[in-house]
Formats: structure tokens, C-alpha cells, sequence
């Protein structure tokens, strides 16, 4: 099939755009700078912003399924002037307008645990809105809700030591935020399996990782993959909350009221739909695997990330 990728030079599209293009699709990643990528052979760029709706309409026509991938980060505060609703809700209209128009069959949407219209977060809110314009399209769609994914390139591990110093720390609440990480080389396959198989239309998955593990866990495991421990010291999340809210118009201080708003939801599976894709739990790629702390799982690799 000929697939385009909205957001394919991200970290996940990179993945899921060489996923694709060894199974034998036509991939093009789509992105406002299609250059960042690492691809297989195989895989076209194009350059387009899905905010901006004629800049997208004609790249998108005439594909057979379309993922849009395009997401700004619920971990740190937007840059440039863009905006949650803007990015996930105004590109998500753009997306859908164009495959429609276009002739496109089905679109898989990114979508994260907890979206809804009514959320804490702007992130979250803006993502339920867009699940609801999708779920309203003249398409074939797939919704896919994951928690946090790590691998190489992510945001995850370092989010949690820019938040934080080894050896001695404070977290928001002591760091008892729930976290199910899910590695991207175990998710990118659920994702282009919704593309090859028709079982997946209609359909929302919540996806997890193989363990629940809080922020202080997190923090412990990306320090000791460094040979470094760390005490955690808990900050009353009121307090975290305030100081996050009084940083937040700082410019060099990437968190901001949003995200000290996350940190008060968990960010876990109600139920595991890994075994909708023939997986289970046992099968995923742990966090603490993939730093290099514990053996891979059978068949994958063992080496630390660099």
C-alpha cells in the first residue's frame, strides 16, 4: 500500500516509516523538515505542515492510508507559538479535509491515555477533540492511545533528568506518578499492523509496556544506567505546581503549569490491548532492558543505548 506518514521524521515515524518499507509498503514521511530522518531504502519525504491546509492537500491525495504521527510534547512546553489545539485539533481538521478530498481510505491517529475534551491538560484536552474528528470522518480509522514510549531519540529518559540531579533529588509528590513505558520497537509494529489488517478499523487501543513504574523509579533507573544512585526527596505537588506555574513564562525553562498538571494524572493502561497485535506484557521490552540494568527479551538487542 502507499502510505503516507504525517510526523514520519519524528522519533516514532522514523520507526514506523522503516517498519513499513520492510513489509513492502510505498512510505512517505511527511514533515515541515523532511531531512531529519534516518530511513531505510525505500522511504520518500515530502515537506508539508499539517497546520497549514495547502501546504498538506496535495501530498496527501491519492494515498491509501494516511498516520498522522504529528504531536507536540506533553512533557515540555510548545515552542515557536504553537499550540496544543492548534497542532493536534487545527492539524487533525487538515488531515482528515485532505484524505477525504483526496481519495485516502483509512488514517491511524496518535492520540495519548486519558484524552478527552474535558482533561486537566491541554495536551490531553486538545487530543480528545481530535479523536472525536476522527471517530467523524468519511474514513476508515484506528485510534492508539500508548503511555510514554522510549527507545533511541526519546524525550522519556531525558525529561526525568533534566527534572532532576543524581544522587540527591526533590520530585513533585515524591514522584509516585505512574508511568506504563512502552518501547518503540514493540509499538511501531502494532502501528503498522493496523495498516496491513482490516480487524484494526474502528477501533481505540490503550497500549502499555511490560511494568507500571513511578517517576522516582525512572529517575533511579536512568541515573544507575550512569553507575550513579539517587535519594528522592518528596516536593508537596502544590508547591512543585507553583514554582512550575511561576517558571512557566521563563524561556530557557522548558516545563511549565501544563506539566506539573500531568504529573498529577497516571499514565497507564486500564487494559492492555498488546494482545489485540498477538502480544503479551511478558513479551514487551522493559525500560530498565533497554538501559542496559537487566537481559533483553529473547531475540532482541542487549547492547546499551549510546
Amino acid at each position: 500500500m502507499n502510505v503516507l506518514v504525517a510526523g514520519g521524521t519524528g522519533f516514532i515515524g522514523t520507526n514506523l516509516c522503516n517498519e513499513l518499507a520492510d513489509r513492502g509498503h510505498e512510505v512517505t514521511a511527511l514533515s515541515r523538515t523532511p531531512d531529519g530522518g534516518e530511513f531505510s531504502p525505500g522511504v520518500d519525504t515530502a515537506v508539508g505542515d499539517v497546520t497549514a491546509y495547502d501546504s498538506i492537500a496535495e501530498t496527501v491525495a491519492g494515498h491509501d492510508v494516511v498516520v498522522n504521527l504529528v504531536s507536540l510534547s506533553p512533557l515540555f512546553q510548545p515552542r515557536g507559538g504553537a499550540t496544543h489545539e492548534e497542532v493536534h485539533l487545527g492539524g487533525t481538521q487538515n488531515l482528515v479535509r485532505a484524505a477525504e478530498a483526496g481519495g485516502v481510505g483509512r488514517l491511524l491517529q496518535m492520540s495519548g491515555l486519558d484524552a478527552d475534551p474535558d482533561a486537566p491538560t491541554d495536551f490531553l484536552r486538545s487530543k480528545g477533540r481530535a479523536e472525536a474528528v476522527v471517530r467523524d470522518a468519511d474514513l476508515e480509522w484506528t485510534i492508539f492511545r500508548p503511555s510514554v514510549v522510549f527507545g533511541e531519540g526519546d524525550e522519556f529518559v531525558g525529561f526525568t533528568k533534566l527534572l532532576t540531579t543524581p544522587y540527591l533529588t526533590g520530585l513533585p509528590g515524591g514522584g509516585k506518578t505512574r508511568f506504563q513505558p512502552i518501547w518503540v520497537g514493540d509499538l511501531a509494529p502494532m502501528l503498522a499492523d493496523a495498516v496491513d489488517d482490516d480487524r484494526h478499523v474502528g477501533r481505540t487501543y490503550e497500549l502499555g509496556g511490560p511494568e507500571v513504574l513511578t517517576l522516582a523509579d525512572v529517575t533511579k533507573l536512568a541515573y544507575a544506567a550512569e553507575g550513579k544512585s539517587v535519594t528522592i526527596l518528596p516536593v508537596p505537588m502544590a508547591l512543585a505546581s507553583l514554582g512550575l506555574a511561576v517558571a512557566g513564562p521563563v524561556p530557557f525553562v522548558p516545563f511549565g503549569p501544563d506539566q506539573a498538571r500531568s504529573l498529577s494524572v497516571d499514565n497507564t493502561v486500564t487494559e492492555n490491548d498488546v494482545s489485540e497485535f498477538g502480544r503479551s506484557e511478558a513479551d514487551l521490552r522493559t525500560l530498565a532492558s533497554y538501559l542496559g540494568l537487566e537481559p533483553a527479551p529473547t531475540g532482541e538487542p542487549t547492547e546499551a543505548p549510546a
